[in-house]
């Protein structure tokens, strides 16, 4: 990834994520555009990637 501004890599906020409290938080859109699942639990993972383990996530749904 390129380190200078304006470059097609860039992140931006608010379209490709969000911040909630100390967590960077990616949306679906750039989930989708960067191509695959990274298996991490995240939260709006358009591939329907869901983390089961112990330590749960903190989007974890409970039904």
């Amino acid at each position: 990834m390129s380190e200078e501004p304006g470059t097609k890599d860039e992140l931006v906020e608010g379209e490709d994520f969000y911040r909630e409290g100390p967590y960077i938080v990616f949306t679906e859109k750039y989930l989708r555009k960067r191509g695959y699942c990274c298996e991490s639990g995240c939260r709006h993972c358009p591939y329907g990637y869901k983390r089961n383990d112990e330590r749960g996530t903190m989007n974890d749904e409970q039904s």
